[in-house]
């Protein structure tokens, strides 16, 4: 056995086996005889039907095959090989001396192309090429599949810490919601409702499922600025005066100082919900008296939420009017103080709508 087919016979400390197919028996015999001499486990058939049965039967690493044969020849042979078989390495065994067929055959995916008749060893040197050619194939690809595995468990990793933050950062945001809210809320249920609300008319606006999320979270902050605003005020249960009414509506300029000027985008779009939220289409609203599309579109969607879920909850200052009239008191101000597309898109989503309503609602709503 010469060194060369010793290396590629025990290549992975296990003997290797080659297929040898050709409609030629001699052919088959001689090959076969020198690849079992240089330590190869070896199987011949006689055309290319056979030879995927074998392949579906056996594992090899080589496979040496003629060109022209009956049935399917060596091209459709490896053509099908390379599509099935991506570990097994081809050489071309042909009495073809044709450029085009050998540069088609090595496009193919073939490692070799040997013109018969042929010497013995020119034919060990190329079993031997394909052979180191095949393990470096498979070497590289085991590299890549780790490569790509470990780019997967890396991607799992930083979503999962990032969901984390997102969850801390969520939880954070709506225990500061819910302390703002208690002052006038006993269950600061409001800014669960009102912010669900927001996420789900965000969605049929058009906002993307990150957006949705991120105005959906952000709206939980709409009112923070009332912490700034004396009890006294805040739970009066008659009428404000004009005073008094100048006063809380300063929660929106309080709120947008709390949250504004920072890098994240979660509080920055907060800082525009507080400061927004009370703007009117028309621009009667207040702090700046803002109208139409002026108004950012996420404190026009924060505006029909707010107003619908304050009606139908029961507050110091007033009972809860029942859905019906709710609604009918949105559809009054359309135009006015509410962008028309905006509460159109609120009313027909009226299902979800009530469906947050009964998952948060508050225990005298039950």
């Amino acid at each position: 056995m010469g060194t060369t087919g010793r290396v590629a016979a025990q290549e992975d400390n296990f003997v290797q086996n080659i297929l040898v197919v050709d409609d030629d028996r001699p052919t088959c015999v001689i090959l076969s005889k020198w690849l079992e001499r240089e330590g190869f486990g070896c199987q011949v058939a006689f055309s290319g039907d056979e030879a995927l049965q074998k392949l579906a039967e056996e594992s090899y690493a080589l496979l040496v095959s003629d060109i022209e044969m009956p049935g399917i020849s060596g091209i459709d042979l490896l053509s099908k090989v390379k599509e099935y078989y991506e570990d097994l390495a081809v050489i071309m065994v042909t009495g073809l001396d044709d450029r085009e067929i050998a540069t088609q055959t090595l496009e193919l995916g073939a490692f070799g192309y040997v013109i018969k008749p042929f010497e013995r060893n020119e034919l060990l040197i190329n079993v031997a090429n394909a052979l180191r050619l095949r393990r470096l194939e498979m070497e590289n690809r085991r590299h890549r599949d780790n490569l790509e595995r470990k780019v997967l468990e890396r991607t799992a990793e930083l979503r999962a810490a990032q969901a984390k933050v997102r969850k801390s950062s969520e939880e954070t945001i709506m225990r500061l919601a819910k302390a703002a809210e208690f002052r006038d809320d006993e269950t600061a249920q409001h800014t669960v409702r009102m912010s669900h609300y927001c996420g789900q008319i965000a969605e049929k606006t058009g906002f993307s499922a990150e957006q949705c999320d991120l105005i959906r979270m952000a709206s939980a902050l709409h009112d923070v600025g009332k912490i700034g605003t004396p009890d006294n005020i805040l739970l009066k249960p008659g009428a404000l005066t004009s005073e008094e009414f100048d006063i809380i509506k300063q929660h929106t300029d309080i709120g947008y100082r709390i949250l504004s000027s920072s890098d994240s985008e979660l509080l920055d779009m907060a800082a525009t919900i507080a400061w927004t939220h009370h703007e009117k289409y028309d621009g009667s609203g207040y702090p700046r008296g803002l109208v139409g599309d002026a108004i950012p579109v996420e404190g026009r969607i924060a505006a029909v939420c707010d107003v619908f879920d304050a009606l139908t909850t029961n507050r110091v200052y007033k009972k809860a009017f029942s859905v019906e009239k709710a609604v009918d008191i949105l559809e009054e101000s359309k135009g006015k103080h509410f962008d028309p597309h905006i509460l159109d898109l609120f009313l027909d989503s009226m299902d979800a709508v009530l469906h947050i309503r009964h998952e948060f609602s508050d225990p005298d709503q039950l």
